[in-house]
């Protein structure tokens, strides 16, 4: 009997959807498709801005720049992926849809990396590229942009979506899904920036190309092959026209006076609504929108004429989120600069162990290797005894997760600055024998443990807050946060370039031109690392003012009391 009762306890784990579906099962393959699609999409993350600058011959800002910009629009496409998988396909068939043009965007850029007729000459400008070359260096950019940021915007919430909310045990197994989802994107990374990398640097560019474009293809089969085993939640309306209808509803109704008791607002029963929505208890933050839900008396409730409570709330929801995801952009604009000027500094350091050539582009796998041993240890040891202490079942609350991330992303940029400091000193005291590139892992390995916080407590607490039929949009925005990040680090490069060209005695900007030595990249990381620090006493404004779905959470840090049973 024992052992009947053990082995259904391990059958609710797996599928606890029911026989077969959902659960641990069917988000397997989803982790193979995030391994695999990955071990391309971050090696070339890692190898591009060399490529630009070696092969494309762009300067050093514009290579970096051109890096940052095309990340930027991986992530900010990712709303795109998000929008579809909610309104118009279901999830899986977003991915396998995108995925053909990140495939067909990778078949592009290995051909051009191969022929060397599609490569530019050198031409002494901050870009060579053009012509008909151009038409294809930036088509391909665009495809990938374009398939990968669908991909990411749908595929979270595909593995997401295997778990039921309404069950206390789902709870859990949903936040552990994050955490192996992360996990399971970390795998793939170390093999791209280690074996993937490799191979581009010691070998040939496009090897390193085709090698990524082969792992997304069988990623993406074995992602096809899970379709008997998925889940899929019913298709909702557009978003975008729920949201607008609320706004244009409140701005009609704004002389109207709010009713004083939230029972006289507009709401339909439950056996009236549609499947694909929830219903949202009423919040008095924002009461001003709660002027779109009155219902005069005689009218007949209409889409555009009166909006529901829970169509209300959704779209005060989405408000409450916006300071979180402005809040985090500093640390993303952080992260953009290690993936490209780090890499830039590694190109001048001494890159040997013993006899073995360490590739530049593989110093990110120093966080990587972090956080692939800190994933399971958190999430065996840390959760379990975090729920103890504050019954949560993440442990700790996303918000919180997402603050520890951002302590540690200003250490890591003020550890980069001293480290630039002691390379930039020991190259001109010694040119002959660079610094080690393993210097570098100080910074890398703390910006990794921030990313493991971060990424998890964004990506959790984003789907967890969003209404029912927008949770592929509303995950998409731990994306967009980054995407803005990464937009914003071009800005911050020319800004300041253009900035210090004229204070500078030397009439040289901090990161002008292709010689780091003679730069001043340690002043700008500590100027990010001040600029991290104001940017987290805004994120903790942010965090303590939020007010989670459901009164989960009355204030930052601190579980209600209505959940705790005190109330």
């Amino acid at each position: 009997m024992a052992c009947e009762e053990k082995t259904l306890e391990m059958d609710m784990l797996i599928s606890p959807r029911g026989k077969g579906k959902g659960g641990f099962l069917a988000c397997m393959f989803v982790f193979v498709l995030g391994t695999f699609e990955n071990i391309g999409f971050v090696a070339n993350m890692v190898t591009m801005v060399l490529y630009f600058k070696i092969v494309m011959h762009f300067d050093l800002s514009a290579s970096s720049n051109t890096l940052t910009n095309f990340m930027g629009s991986v992530w900010l496409l990712s709303l795109l992926g998000g929008f579809i998988s909610d309104t118009f396909l279901n999830r899986l068939q977003t991915c396998l849809t995108f995925g053909t043009f990140e495939v067909l965007g990778l078949i592009m850029v290995t051909i051009q990396a191969y022929d060397k007729s599609l490569h530019p000459d050198p031409c002494g400008k901050s870009s060579c590229v053009k012509g008909g070359k151009a038409a294809m260096f930036y088509a391909s950019l665009c495809l990938l942009a374009v398939g990968s940021g669908g991909v990411k915007g749908s595929l979270p919430a595909l593995g997401a979506d295997q778990f039921d909310r309404k069950d206390q045990k789902g709870e859990k197994l949903l936040a552990s899904y994050f955490n192996w989802y992360l996990l399971s994107t970390t795998i793939g990374s170390m093999v791209g920036v280690t074996v993937v990398v490799w191979v581009s640097m010691n070998r040939d560019w496009y090897w390193g190309f085709l090698i990524g474009t082969v792992t997304a293809v069988v990623g993406f089969i074995f992602l096809a092959i899970g379709n008997p085993f998925y889940c899929f939640q019913p298709l909702g309306s557009s978003p975008i026209v729920k949201i607008a209808q609320v706004i244009v509803v409140a701005i009609r109704n704004r002389r109207l006076s709010i009713p004083t008791s939230p029972d006289e607002l507009y709401e339909i029963d439950d056996e009236d609504r549609d499947p694909s929505e929830e219903k949202i208890p009423h919040t008095s933050q924002f009461r001003s929108l709660d002027k779109a839900a009155i219902l005069l008396e005689g009218m007949t409730p209409k889409p555009w004429k009166a909006c529901t409570v829970t169509q209300v709330e959704e779209v005060k929801i989405l408000t409450r989120m916006l300071p979180i995801i402005g809040s985090t952009i500093i640390m993303n604009t952080c992260m953009a600069q290690l993936q490209t000027f780090s890499v830039h500094q590694g190109y001048f350091m001494d890159p040997y162990i013993c006899s073995f050539k360490f590739p530049t582009s593989s110093i990110p796998v120093i966080p990587l290797f972090f956080m692939s041993l800190l994933i399971p240890i958190y999430e065996f040891l840390v959760v379990p005894f975090a729920r103890k202490i504050t019954g949560h079942p993440s442990g700790i609350t996303q918000l919180q997760r997402v603050g520890v991330g951002l302590v540690l992303s200003i250490i890591s940029m003020a550890v980069a600055a001293m480290v630039e400091v002691k390379r930039r000193n020991h190259a001109h005291k010694n040119p002959l024998q660079p610094l080690s590139l393993f210097w570098l892992s100080f910074q890398y390995g703390i910006f990794g443990i921030a990313d493991m916080f971060t990424i998890v407590g964004l990506l959790e607490f984003f789907y967890k807050e969003a209404p029912s039929g927008m949770r592929s949009l509303s995950t998409s925005f731990t994306f967009l946060s980054l995407s803005f990040g990464y937009f914003l680090s071009s800005i911050f490069v020319d800004l300041i370039n253009s900035i210090t060209k004229k204070i500078t005695p030397s009439k040289q900007g901090w990161l002008h031109g292709n010689n780091l030595n003679d730069n001043n990249l340690d002043l700008f990381y500590w100027f990010l690392a001040i600029l991290s620090t104001l940017n987290l006493a805004i994120y903790l404004y942010c965090a303590s003012w939020y007010k989670y779905k459901e009164d989960s959470t009355a204030e930052f840090g601190i579980k209600s009391k209505t959940q705790n049973g005190d109330k």
